[in-house]
């Protein structure tokens, strides 16, 4: 009952509620970030959804499209500004995603939408991470976000389904809450936010 209707019931309150209280924060960022890319201030990409169904997620541009002399980009940290520094940490970013959650892209709670090359390194268990609605924040964010390797990562996306309840997706969205405030676990390191998975780590 709460996974099959109750849920998507309050992904559609929450995401509105959150994006007219948040609204003149998202001016604010969408400005400085339409100046600072020269009128990109979002990030579009293609994603696999619910059963491997592709979606564009829509996330803040934090980082610039400077590229070397080769014409490949530059590394992450080098393309990273101050302030998509901040706003990333703060997790601004991912705020617009509200928006893929109202179309039936994405849920609030969810294994996080990652990229379409991985899915063939996948396992048959972790492929189950496609049977649910891709989240904005999920139980592997709440345990360690990018901090813990992508296998952790991948088991407790697999909890996550056998276990969806309104209790425990109340209880991850407090302790995100906390995480933000926090500002844990959110890069591995300066240089990138998240290490490539490659069917091992």
């Amino acid at each position: 009952m709460y996974s099959a209707f109750l849920k998507r019931v309050l992904d559609i309150l929450i995401s509105l509620v959150v994006l007219l209280c948040a609204m003149p924060l998202l001016l604010v960022v969408f400005l400085i970030l339409f100046y600072q890319n020269k009128s990109k201030a979002f990030f579009f990409q293609e994603r696999p959804g619910l059963h491997q169904k592709p979606f564009h997620i829509i996330k803040f541009k934090t980082m610039t499209d400077e590229k070397d002399a080769d014409g490949k980009l530059l590394p992450d940290n080098k393309r990273l500004t101050k302030a998509g520094r901040l706003i990333r940490k703060l997790s601004i970013d991912e705020l617009p995603q509200l928006v893929n959650v109202l179309k039936g892209d994405m849920s609030l709670i969810g294994p996080r939408p990652l990229l379409f090359k991985y899915i063939p390194l996948y396992s048959t268990t972790q492929l189950r991470r496609h049977e649910m609605r891709p989240g904005i924040t999920g139980w592997a964010q709440v345990n360690g976000r990018n901090s813990i390797s992508w296998t952790q990562k991948f088991e407790y996306d697999v909890y996550y389904i056998d276990h969806v309840s309104l209790v425990l997706d109340i209880k991850i969205l407090w302790m995100t809450f906390l995480k933000v405030i926090q500002t844990q676990g959110v890069n591995q390191s300066d240089d990138r936010p998240m290490n490539p998975f490659n069917g091992t780590n």
